[in-house]
């Protein structure tokens, strides 16, 4: 995949965009994001070429981050409060927003699948937006994640237990957590 930008920085032009698109050369995957012909699409990766401000969250980020390995059936992201995104986006991705402040707490980048960089939240945020979401999200998604976090060797209670006092979840991380540990 490459952008209009990318071809641009290159040297080429539009037109050359446009000419290798007519010819088969290029697919047009979105405005300003080509693919291609017959190459398997990254949704991730194109979701994040497209628009930049979104941060994959909840299950995506839960994938991501080796916490679940069912690959969820919509995306899952977040931008922050004020910001909006267009009506395709909104039908085929699970949205949520929080304030600005709060917006890149947490924020990693991952490869997908297919070994593509995107943003995504860390194993830390990632429950404590399950936890502030679980109303959401399915009670079994949540439990499930949790254990998984808790038997990783990857895991930073410290982070973990920062985060949920700044999102206002500690309480309801303490019920879970002494449940399961």
């Amino acid at each position: 995949m490459i952008r209009t930008s990318q071809v641009l920085q290159l040297g080429f032009s539009k037109a050359t965009l446009t000419n290798y698109v007519k010819a088969g050369l290029l697919e047009r995957i979105s405005h300003g994001v080509y693919s291609l012909p017959d190459s398997v699409e990254d949704d991730l990766f194109s979701l994040a070429l497209r628009f930049p401000k979104i941060i994959f969250s909840h299950n995506t980020a839960l994938f991501l981050n080796d916490l679940s390995d069912r690959t969820p059936f919509q995306h899952y992201v977040t931008i922050p409060n004020g910001s909006s995104l267009p009506a395709s986006v909104k039908r085929t991705c699970v949205c949520f927003y929080i304030k600005q402040e709060l917006f890149t707490l947490g924020m990693v980048e991952r490869k997908t699948t297919f070994g593509n960089t995107v943003r995504c939240y860390d194993r830390e945020r990632t429950i404590c937006d399950l936890l502030r979401s679980r109303t959401r999200i399915d009670e079994e998604t949540v439990v499930q994640a949790i254990k998984n976090y808790a038997s990783s060797n990857d895991k930073n209670i410290h982070l973990l237990s920062t985060y949920a006092e700044q999102l206002h979840v500690e309480k309801i991380l303490k019920n879970y957590m002494e449940v399961l540990l």
